[in-house]
């Protein structure tokens, strides 16, 4: 049972990272937006992260790439904390999002890291 557990959230983990992923690339003046004014490359930060996304997606999907792939979906999560803190802290600069849901942003952020671990990771064998 818990298979299908995970196999939904390895589905919710792709859709995210790969739907995110093509984001950057169709909605590419929004993400440049909420990088960090201190990070100097915004534009190569949002391309890269958006090819980062779409490929460690679709490794993801192959049980032999799985556990890698998660590990950098973790780390490229945590690479991109920086913007939802950002836009968190400063919600003038967002006026299209709800101090509200720049919160929910953070904890969904959370969520994510804890879903992608759980997902990605060689489960333990299971006793007889």
């Amino acid at each position: 049972m818990i298979k299908y557990f995970r196999y939904g959230g390895l589905a919710i983990v792709f859709a995210w990272f790969f739907g995110g992923g093509i984001t950057h690339f169709t909605s590419t003046e929004f993400f440049v937006s909420i990088v960090p004014p201190w990070w100097p490359w915004p534009l190569f930060a949002v391309y890269a992260s958006g090819v980062a996304e779409i490929l460690l997606a679709i490794l993801i999907l192959w049980p032999l790439t799985r556990p890698w792939a998660g590990w950098g979906l973790v780390l490229l999560t945590l690479a991109v904390t920086p913007a939802n803190v950002h836009m968190w802290l400063n919600p003038n600069e967002f006026p299209d999002a709800s101090e509200t849901a720049l919160g929910v942003r953070l904890v969904v952020q959370v969520v994510l890291l804890l879903l992608i671990w759980w997902s990605t990771r060689i489960p333990e064998p299971e006793a007889d």
